[in-house]
């Protein structure tokens, strides 16, 4: 049996305004960081990025969702719980229609949002605040230790992350699948009409200095709600995130930021992206 090429769709959560200030902090556009890592998986596939947030966001000419093998969704901007915002109203429409074309889907942060809202859940604010930089000992459920997605993941383990919402209400056909002390949802899979969606808050497509630019653009925020005791400080800390992204072996800086190979090791980091590629992408290239 010949096997098919993989086609992926990536949606970039992002609207158009803040894409830009994204780039001029250093930062990689979330699509092509995204599609960036499908390819390092999956080097032949033929992937297209999207932006659903935009009025004039189409499907490529004669392409339909069922002619994807996956999508895959990527952070936002946005907040997922205002539904006066059409450029948030766009993308839960266009995750609804995925979910019924039986499309599998992945994603990170904005994606875990997405995927509970478009089947019927709630989200809302963190009343935290944001969780910002690394997501600390996150623990699957006993339901995510058997689940597919985190098949090779140890039980704790820490993530990239940068979200002040939260999934505050799950639907019918979700799962729980890992927590933390600061957001009940770090990860969850949902079965709606036909379709699924696997996603994790945090930001396995993340590296140091992806956080380092979000960091820089945030810095402010940050600093008011105290991750920081100054924006001398925060630069001092965005530093060293620089300089670890460039060093991933200096020992002195891994110490200081507490980071242990599941945030630097892709093999461990993206275990989860890996396994979706497998479980629910792989087996429709023979279909």
């Amino acid at each position: 049996m010949v096997r098919k090429r993989a086609r992926l769709l990536v949606l970039d959560g992002y609207p158009e305004e803040h894409r830009d200030p994204l780039a001029e902090n250093g930062g990689t556009l979330a699509g092509e960081l995204y599609a960036a890592m499908l390819k390092s998986y999956l080097p032949d596939a033929e992937i297209d990025i999207l932006f659903p947030a935009d009025a004039g966001c189409r499907l490529p000419t004669g392409s339909g969702l069922r002619d994807y093998h996956g999508i895959t969704w990527t952070g936002s901007s946005l907040t997922i719980h205002n539904d006066k915002d059409d450029r948030v109203v766009r993308q839960i429409d266009f995750a609804k229609a995925a979910y019924e074309a039986n499309v599998p889907m992945f994603g990170s942060c904005w994606a875990a949002q997405m995927a509970v809202t478009a089947a019927g859940g709630k989200c809302a604010k963190n009343p935290k605040g944001r969780e910002f930089g690394l997501a600390r000992k996150i623990t699957l459920t006993p339901e995510g230790r058997n689940h597919p997605m985190f098949a090779g993941k140890k039980s704790v383990f820490d993530a990239f992350t940068s979200h002040e919402d939260e999934v505050s209400e799950l639907p019918a056909g979700a799962t729980l699948l890992a927590s933390n002390d600061f957001c009940n949802v770090q990860a969850v899979a949902v079965d709606h009409k036909g379709g699924s969606f696997w996603a994790v808050q945090y930001h396995p497509e993340y590296n140091f200095n992806e956080v380092a630019s979000l960091c820089r653009w945030r810095r402010d925020a940050l600093t008011a709600q105290g991750n920081f005791a100054s924006i001398e400080d925060a630069d001092q800390y965005i530093a060293k995130l620089q300089a670890l992204h460039i060093s991933p072996d200096a020992s002195h800086l891994r110490w200081q930021l507490a980071v242990d190979n599941d945030i630097l090791d892709n093999c461990i980091k993206q275990q989860e992206v890996r396994n979706w590629i497998e479980a629910k992408v792989t087996p429709r290239l023979s279909d």
